[in-house]
C-alpha cells in the first residue's frame, strides 16, 4: 500500500476513534447525571427520627434545595425510633447544631431528607456522629391533616371534588386541553368554599382551639407520651415474667379456693358459737367488768409470789361447803378453819 493510500484509510479511523471516543464520555456523563453519581469523597453520619415512612434507601440528602448525598441505610433502634444512615460531600461539612426534616420531594411521595442549621457555636459534627430526635422531623402526615378537614368535604359537592381531582391528575400527567377545564372547576369549587365561609371558618376557629391547647401543654404532652413508651417497652421486655407470674397467680387461686372450701364449715360453726360467747359475755356484763378490774391487783400479787422461783405457794386457811348425799337426801356442811399467824392477816 503506498504512503497515499494509508493516510486515506487512517483520516476516517482516526475520526471514527474521536467521536466515539466523545460518545462514550457523553454517554457516562449522562449516565452519572441520572443516578446523581459524585466522585468527590463523602462522610456518613446518621440521624434518629420519630417516624420514617416513605423514606427509601438511596433518596436525596439536600440542603437548601441542592443535593449533597443519600440516604445509605435505615434500621429500628430502641424498638420504637428509626436510624438514618446517609453521606454527605466532604466539602459539605456538618455542624453539632444541624436538623434533619423529611419532606415531600414529589406528589407522588417519594420524599428526601433537609439538612438544616440550627443555634450554635459551629462546632464541626465528626464523621460518623448523630442527630439526636430532639433535633428531627418526621413528614407530614398528609392523612392526619386531611382528615382534620373532613366536616369541610362532607359540606361540598362529592361530583366537583371529583372532577377536579380528575383534571389536576390529567394535567399533572401532560394531556393537553384540560388546563382551562381545571380552572374552571377550580372556580367552581372557590365559590362553593365562598358560600361555607361560616363553616371554615368554624373549622379554623376548632383547629386553632386543639392547637393552642396542645401548645399550652405540649412538655406534658411529650412526658406522657415519653412514659407511656417507657411503660410499654418494660413491659414487652418484662412480658416473659408476666406470663409466669400470672401461671402462679391462677395457681394460687385455686390452692386459695380449695383452702376456703376445707375451712368454709368450721369457721361458719365458730362463727355461731362466738355469737353465743358474746351474748353470754353480754349478760354477765357486771361480773366481766369486776374481774377485769381486779385483775391487775392480782395480777401484781401473783407476779410477787412466782418471783422466788417456778412455783406458787398458798395456805388453806378456811374452808367451808355443802355436800348432799344422793340416797338420804342428807346435807353435810364441813367446816375448817386454821388459827396460824399466816392466816390472821
Amino acid at each position: 500500500m503506498s504512503a497515499t493510500g494509508a493516510r486515506q484509510t487512517a483520516a476516517p479511523l482516526i475520526k471514527f476513534s474521536l467521536f466515539a471516543l466523545v460518545t462514550m464520555v457523553a454517554t457516562a456523563l449522562l449516565a452519572a447525571t441520572i443516578v446523581n453519581l459524585s466522585f468527590t469523597p463523602e462522610r456518613e453520619y446518621r440521624a434518629v427520627f420519630s417516624d420514617v415512612t416513605g423514606l427509601e434507601e438511596g433518596d436525596d440528602i439536600r440542603v437548601a434545595g441542592v443535593r449533597v448525598g443519600e440516604v445509605e441505610g435505615i434500621r429500628i433502634k430502641d424498638r420504637t425510633l428509626a436510624e438514618v444512615s446517609f453521606t454527605v460531600s466532604q466539602d459539605r461539612p456538618l455542624l453539632t447544631s444541624t436538623g434533619a426534616v423529611i419532606r415531600y420531594r414529589n406528589l407522588v411521595g417519594q420524599r428526601y431528607v433537609a439538612l438544616t442549621e440550627g443555634v450554635g457555636d459551629g462546632t464541626r459534627l465528626r464523621p460518623g456522629g448523630t442527630i439526636p430526635l430532639a433535633r428531627t422531623q418526621p413528614a407530614l402526615d398528609l392523612n392526619a391533616l386531611l382528615n382534620g378537614f373532613k366536616p369541610l368535604f362532607a359540606a361540598l359537592s362529592p361530583k366537583d371534588v371529583n372532577q377536579l381531582a380528575t383534571e389536576i391528575i390529567r394535567t399533572l400527567q401532560g394531556e393537553g386541553g384540560t388546563v382551562n377545564s381545571l380552572l374552571t372547576h377550580t372556580a367552581s369549587l372557590t365559590t362553593t368554599l365562598a358560600g361555607r365561609d361560616k363553616l371554615i371558618g368554624s373549622v379554623i376557629d376548632n383547629l386553632n382551639t386543639v392547637l393552642e391547647t396542645l401548645d399550652k401543654r405540649g412538655a406534658r404532652f411529650s412526658g406522657l407520651l415519653g412514659q407511656l413508651r417507657r411503660l410499654i417497652s418494660g413491659l414487652s421486655a418484662d412480658r416473659k415474667p408476666i406470663g409466669e407470674s400470672l401461671v402462679n397467680i391462677g395457681d394460687l387461686t385455686e390452692a386459695t379456693s380449695g383452702l376456703l372450701k376445707d375451712a368454709r364449715p368450721p369457721l361458719k360453726d365458730d362463727i355461731a358459737e362466738l355469737t353465743g360467747l358474746t351474748g353470754t359475755l353480754n349478760d354477765n356484763e357486771k361480773t366481766v367488768e369486776g374481774v377485769l378490774k381486779r385483775l391487775p391487783n392480782k395480777l401484781n400479787e401473783l407476779t410477787g409470789t412466782a418471783s422466788y422461783g417456778s412455783w406458787f405457794n398458798f395456805y388453806l386457811c378456811d374452808f367451808d361447803g355443802r355436800i348432799v348425799l344422793p340416797k338420804t337426801k342428807q346435807a353435810l356442811t364441813p367446816d375448817m378453819h386454821v388459827a396460824r399467824a399466816r392466816c390472821g392477816a
